[in-house]
């Protein structure tokens, strides 16, 4: 009997969600994709200290502000980890815009050209390449632009359908609406626990399935944030699945049967179409608590993880110490 992993492969793209490079080498995914969080995590790696010390070594060579020259290099560590990831997968590397323009559509349309251009110096062409960034509307409008000039885009934070339908409209190429973290908001919200047919999250991606499908959509959707393997079996079937090393190791381990649960052939009942205008997105958003929250926490923690980085890498700098 194969593994549960391997089953899941043949009906659904299995994307890494880490920056690990030994992990992504041991459970050999399609894709991969990461966020400041896991470059921080990865980054205080003794195995990646090579790819580090590489960033910090240009960054010292670069002009400017203290903090200009660590923001820099944040950003080309980023890069440099998905260089890294690119030899290792067949697929796309997935890099995130800076959270904290997740509210400026110009600032992020800048900053992922920028992304392209140092990937490309590193030989690393743009078709390889997902540019992340957080699904408000200012950051739904900077993948808008960007599509049509050739630069594929992942729409993260994703936490309900008014979300999901603004980026299909924009030709966003993929989507990551995120399961545990919904899950999280509402057994916080309740004191209940959910079986993974009832999870809040499941139903959420599934939702976004149907609609998708049903509507003739092309975005991909790429389930995120799992908290349990109930959550990534409860989705089988899905586009792709982005699943952390943990997650992806106790489903190699287990040879039970996985029934696919999502078939673009069988969506279920219609659901209505969703107005994708700005007035209608932000009142779907306002009226959805869950979203809203979830989608701000998400921001935050994302930029705090990012300043972190970037006090890291200050502070090697500033010592004059490989990192």
């Amino acid at each position: 009997m194969t593994s549960k992993l391997d089953q899941l492969k043949a009906m659904t793209v299995v994307v890494a969600d880490t920056g690990d490079l030994e992990a992504i080498k041991t459970y050999r995914p399609v894709d991969c994709t990461t966020n400041p969080s896991l470059v921080l995590k990865a980054a205080e790696l003794p195995a990646y200290q090579d790819v580090i010390e590489n960033a910090i070594s240009w960054g010292r060579k670069q002009g400017g502000t203290k903090d200009a020259v660590a923001a820099h290099v944040a950003d080309r560590l980023a890069v440099a980890f998905g260089a890294e990831m690119s030899k290792l997968v067949p697929g796309r590397i997935s890099t995130e815009v800076d959270a904290d323009l997740s509210f400026d559509t110009e600032a992020s349309v800048k900053r992922a050209r920028d992304i392209i251009a140092t990937y490309e110096t590193m030989g690393v062409p743009r078709e390889k390449i997902l540019v992340k960034l957080a699904s408000t509307w200012e950051g739904i409008r900077a993948a808008a632009i960007l599509q049509k000039e050739g630069i594929d885009c992942n729409l993260t934070l994703l936490f309900s359908l008014a979300q999901a339908v603004a980026c299909a409209d924009a030709g966003v190429f993929l989507i990551s609406p995120f399961v545990g973290r919904i899950l999280d908001w509402h057994v916080k919200a309740s004191g209940k626990t959910f079986e993974p047919e009832e999870d809040p999250g499941v139903l959420s991606v599934r939702q976004i399935y149907s609609y998708y499908k049903q509507h003739g959509i092309s975005t991909v959707v790429m389930g995120a944030s799992f908290r349990s393997t109930g959550e990534i079996e409860a989705l089988a079937g899905c586009d792709r699945l982005t699943i952390a090393p943990a997650l992806l190791e106790k489903l190699a381990a287990d040879n039970g049967t996985l029934v696919r649960k999502l078939d673009p052939s069988n969506t279920g009942e219609k659901i209505a179409t969703v107005a994708a205008d700005e007035k209608s997105f932000r009142w779907a958003m306002n009226e959805d608590q869950m979203a809203t929250e979830k989608l701000s926490e998400g921001i935050r923690l994302f930029a705090k993880d990012l300043r972190a980085l970037r006090a890291l890498i200050a502070k090697r700098l500033e010592a004059g110490v490989p990192a």
